[in-house]
């Protein structure tokens, strides 16, 4: 189980977002092809209360599937869901589906690309 709380720039309140999840990792041999598969879902506990100030998302999931693309490169497949509740204006959701993914994702990419490098420094 883990507690995620991050600040919230893309709801219109302004309280931080805190997720409760558990995740699940997996590493697979499909015919040869290693695939790492990461499986992450909301979770309801009672030793972790919501906190005052800090919206609670209650219905998250998400499904990672990583495996090499055979050039130095990494295949990244993702499917994302999350609700935090309350209405969310036509604006945001627009910004969101035409910039905050598209920039999500290219975050994402860089990271993949400097794991490595990541890796050594935290050594």
């Amino acid at each position: 189980m883990s507690v995620w709380v991050m600040d919230n720039r893309l709801h219109v309140s302004p309280e931080p977002l805190q997720y409760v999840y558990v995740r699940e990792r997996r590493d697979l041999d499909v015919n040869g092809r290693k695939i790492c598969v990461v499986l992450a879902k909301s979770w309801s506990l009672s030793e972790c209360p919501e906190k005052r100030g800090v919206i609670r998302v209650k219905d998250y999931k998400q499904s990672l599937a990583m495996e090499s693309d055979g050039a130095g490169g990494t295949r990244v497949f993702m499917n994302y869901f999350d609700n935090p509740g309350g209405m969310i204006p036509t604006w945001l959701v627009n910004w969101a589906a035409k910039t905050g993914v598209p920039g999500f994702l290219t975050d994402m990419k860089k990271a993949c690309k400097n794991y490595s490098d990541y890796c050594q420094n935290r050594k």
